[in-house]
C-alpha cells in the first residue's frame, strides 16, 4: 500500500513539473512571437487554440476516447488565452508571468474564502505582503508595466484560476481538455477582426508550438495532476512558473531583470506562499 501511494505521489509530482514547464513555455513562446512582430495577438490566439484542439482531438482519437468538456470551461479558456496574448504586447515575459500567477492565486484563494474558508493572522499577513508587492510593481515609473497590459494579464489570471478550479473534479483530463479546446475555437474566430497583419512563418510556428505542446498537451497533463492536488496545493505549485519564466526571459530573450521586479516578485511570491502554507484555523 505504501509503495502504491509513493508511486502515485511520484506520478503526480512528475505531471505537475511537466505542467509548470508547459505554463512557462507559453509565456516565452508568446513573447518570442510578438516581440519581433512575427504575428499579431489575435492571430496568435486563434492559431494557438486551433492547433491545440487538433492535437488533442488526434490523441483522443488514437486512444479510442471521446472529447468531453463544457462551454463554461471553454469560455474561461478563451478569456485566458485572448487576454494573455494581448497583454504580452506590452509586458516582458517575467512581468507578465508574475501578474498572471498572482491573479491566479488571488482567484483561488478568493474562491476558497467565498466557500467558507477564513484566513488566520499568518495568512492575512501574507496577503498584505503580496498586495504590497503588487503595488510596488504597478507604481508609476520607468520600469512600471503599462496599465492596460497589466489589467489584461490580471484578467487572464482570473480566467485561468476559474479554468483550473473547474478542472479539479475531472475524471477524464484528456477528453475534457480536448472538448474545451474544440468549443473555444469557434468562440475565438471573431478575434480575427483584430488581426492587423499577415502572420509570418516564425509567428505561426511559435503559435502552433504554444497551442499543440505547451497548451494542449500541457493542460491535459495539468488536469491529470489536479486529480492528486488540493486547491491550495494546485495554487502553490504554480508559484514556480514566474521564477522559471524570469530566468528564461533573461537567458533566451535578453530581457532585463530590474530591481523593482525582483523586489515585487519576492514580496508577491513570498506573501502568497504564506497564505497557502499558514495553518488554517480549525
Amino acid at each position: 500500500m505504501k509503495r502504491w501511494g509513493a508511486e502515485v505521489a511520484g506520478r503526480i509530482a512528475v505531471l505537475t513539473a511537466l505542467a509548470m514547464l508547459a505554463f512557462a513555455g507559453n509565456s516565452i513562446l508568446c513573447r518570442l512571437a510578438l516581440r519581433d512582430a512575427a504575428i499579431d495577438a489575435a492571430s496568435f490566439t486563434v492559431i494557438r487554440l486551433v492547433s491545440g484542439a487538433l492535437v488533442l482531438w488526434l490523441i483522443v482519437l488514437i486512444r479510442g476516447g471521446r472529447a468531453a468538456g463544457n462551454w463554461r470551461s471553454a469560455l474561461a479558456l478563451l478569456a485566458y488565452a485572448a487576454m494573455f496574448s494581448f497583454a504580452y504586447l506590452g509586458l516582458t515575459a517575467a512581468t507578465g508571468a508574475l501578474l498572471l500567477f498572482a491573479a491566479v492565486q488571488a482567484t483561488m484563494v478568493g474562491v476558497g474564502w467565498w466557500g467558507g474558508e477564513r484566513m488566520n493572522g499568518g495568512q492575512c499577513s501574507g496577503l498584505a505582503m503580496a498586495m504590497a508587492g503588487l503595488v510596488v510593481l504597478l507604481l508609476p515609473g520607468l520600469s512600471a508595466p503599462p496599465p492596460a497590459s497589466a489589467a489584461l494579464m490580471v484578467g487572464a489570471g482570473m480566467a485561468w484560476g476559474v479554468y483550473s478550479l473547474r478542472g479539479r473534479g475531472s475524471t477524464d483530463p484528456l477528453g475534457e481538455t480536448a472538448g474545451n479546446f474544440a468549443r473555444a475555437v469557434p468562440l475565438a474566430l471573431p478575434l480575427l477582426a483584430w488581426s492587423v497583419r499577415p502572420a509570418g512563418l516564425d509567428g505561426v510556428v511559435f503559435a502552433v508550438l504554444s497551442g499543440a505542446l505547451a497548451s494542449g498537451c500541457g493542460y491535459a497533463v495539468w488536469y491529470a495532476a489536479l486529480r492528486g492536488l488540493s486547491a491550495s496545493g494546485a495554487a502553490a505549485v504554480q508559484l514556480s512558473v514566474p521564477v522559471i519564466v524570469a530566468a528564461a526571459g533573461v537567458l533566451l530573450l535578453g530581457e532585463p531583470l530590474s530591481l523593482r521586479l525582483v523586489l515585487a516578485s519576492a514580496a508577491i511570491l513570498g506573501g502568497i506562499a504564506l497564505v497557502l502554507r499558514a495553518k488554517r484555523p480549525a
